[in-house]
């Protein structure tokens, strides 16, 4: 008879590790395949244009699906998209707890409120430095700064030691809005002794610190006082602290602040609910932005990475209901180009620039910090916690690579850069990688989510590179033509290229009278043979390769 398995501890990324994005973090304890898993995070990313019509990409939680009646509950670091995004698009499939501090359950709330779930999810509001059980696991919350109030790195207790898992976060001793960071209780932890540091790889090839966001405000409020007119600012929507610093360079030079973009007001919102944003006198609806003169005021706006739909590319376009930017404008872009941007970016800085409005961004002006440590801040964190094992995420490959490289430096004992799918025994023993599972996307699509590399969106992105045919052919019962074919294209043809069309008809004809009388008399044979008639010829006369569907009419 078989013994039982021992107990053992091990860590699972399943989003974020290998990207930057997407964040899905699982910890699992008990024997092997019969583990208690706790979630940290479960985010999402926004599309990038390579697959249209995909807006919002989620990890695959098909893992944690399968083992969901041992999943304890979801706990969120923050309430940034890329942490928190997915769980509106796909807790249903969980129907775990959650659990979060209060600003975070207030921007949680509010997406959920937009869903057909959101009265049944069990939400636990844990204070800031709470102390909590999520079935074996004994957590902690570490209040650290970030670009969004209440970061929280977790203390993951249990038999085997201790994971010290930070989520997002920075070192910043003037962060506007909420407490600096918890250093003393990052290094009573440190006491104790941690086993495992799963940490930010973001900015681990910048060198020195991000800087700090009080630092920011003397610089903007300089720079909005050399603007003549309007002023527009773009930034994240959850950057609280920057819509303070904003708003008081704006109150120090007569301007009255508007906000533009449904995404700001839910944040400022959310923010006031939580006593965040106390000194700053409520913000004006882009209704009323008309009314004021342009030299008395500053719209804060979203859509920084450029996003179609967002605040300011609207405006760009001349097409927002309320907002109007002129020649002789400014509008400051005071945040990060985020990596698959760039694209989205410049073609919003020329369509800005191509209508006289002035543009400014990080490298005109002192306009933005980074809400994720520099290689400084990783060492001053790994001075405090002083852990045995560095495990990197939230980056690329080769965030990944340099940040285990840096924990090395660090005189961290050993490090593991893994990447989404890869198991990692934690304890008992030394840790190791020791299996994969399956790791991918999905996208929304419409109202559901789909598999991003699924034969929906692989047939979408085929149909926009090489176009649509659809042939209809009629043909009696022994397979002869009964009428002439017709078709019908879309993506393929210009307008004038009926040769093209002729040619690929003829070629579907000839296909068919070619047929033995077996199978003419095949549906499937004779419709297989007609598309690939049909595609063969437009591939020597378009050197294309369309999606082509055959109707076929039996009369």
């Amino acid at each position: 008879m078989a013994k039982n398995k021992p107990d053992h501890l091990v860590f699972l990324p399943l989003g974020g590790a290998g990207e930057i994005g997407m964040n899905l973090n699982l910890y699992g304890l008990g024997p092997e395949g019969k583990e208690t898993w706790v979630m940290v995070d479960f985010g999402i990313t926004f599309g990038d244009g390579q697959n249209p019509g995909v807006d919002v990409i989620a990890p695959d939680p098909g893992f944690i699906v399968e083992h969901r009646d041992r999943l304890a509950g979801l706990v969120l670091t923050h309430a940034h998209e890329d942490h928190l995004g997915a769980v509106p698009y796909l807790w249903d499939r969980l129907n775990c707890p959650i659990y979060a501090t209060p600003f975070t359950v207030s921007i949680l709330k509010r997406k959920l409120s937009e869903t057909d779930f959101g009265d049944r999810v069990e939400i636990i509001e844990v204070p800031l430095g709470g102390r909590f059980n999520v079935g074996p696991f004994d957590m902690e919350l570490i209040t650290l700064t970030h670009s969004i109030p209440e970061p929280n790195a977790i203390a993951i207790r249990t038999d085997f030691g201790t994971i010290l898992h930070t989520g997002d976060w920075k070192f910043d001793p003037g962060p506007v809005v909420g407490e600096t960071a918890d250093e003393e209780a990052l290094a009573r932890l440190g006491d104790e002794g941690v086993m495992a540091l799963v940490c930010d790889s973001t900015n681990v090839f910048d060198p020195g610190q991000s800087g700090s966001e009080a630092d920011l405000l003397e610089s903007l409020t300089a720079l909005i006082g050399q603007c003549k007119k309007r002023v527009a600012v773009a930034c994240f929507s959850t950057n609280v602290a920057r819509l303070e610093t904003i708003a008081k360079a704006a109150q120090a030079n007569g301007r009255d602040v508007v906000l533009a973009g449904r995404s700001l007001w839910r944040i400022n919102d959310a923010a006031r609910d939580n006593g965040y944003l106390g000194g700053v006198p409520a913000f004006i609806d882009d209704k009323d932005a008309g009314h004021i003169p342009e030299d008395k005021v500053v719209i804060i706006c979203t859509g920084s990475q450029g996003e179609p739909r967002a605040a300011l590319w609207r405006i760009a376009n001349d097409d927002h209901p309320n907002v109007t930017l002129n020649e002789g404008d400014t509008v400051i872009f005071s945040a990060r180009m985020i990596p698959g941007n760039e694209g989205s970016i410049g073609r919003l800085h020329n369509r800005l620039i191509r209508r006289g409005i002035e543009v400014i961004t990080a490298r005109d002006h002192f306009i933005h910090v980074s809400g994720h440590p520099a290689r400084d801040e990783l060492a001053r964190m790994y001075q405090l916690a002083r852990p045995k094992l560095s495990i990197p995420v939230h980056g690329e490959a080769r965030h990944l690579r340099e940040h285990a490289k840096l924990a090395l430096e660090c005189q961290v004992p050993a490090a593991i850069p893994a990447e989404n799918g890869t198991i990692i025994r934690l304890g008992p023993g030394d840790a190791a990688a020791i299996g994969e599972v399956p790791s991918g996307r999905l996208a929304l699509d419409g109202n559901r989510m789909v598999p991003l590399d699924g034969d929906l969106i692989r047939s979408r992105n085929r149909a926009i590179f090489n176009g649509t045919a659809v042939v209809t052919v009629a043909v009696d019962e022994n397979g002869e033509l009964a009428g002439e074919p017709g078709i019908t294209t879309s993506g393929l043809l210009e307008l004038g290229e009926d040769a093209v069309e002729a040619a690929a008809l003829d070629a579907a004809a000839d296909d068919i009278k070619g047929l033995s009388g077996k199978k003419s008399r095949d549906d499937e044979a004779l419709k297989e043979a007609v598309r690939i008639a049909v595609r063969r010829s437009f591939r020597k006369n378009l050197d294309k390769k369309p999606i082509t569907t055959v109707h076929l009419v039996r009369v």
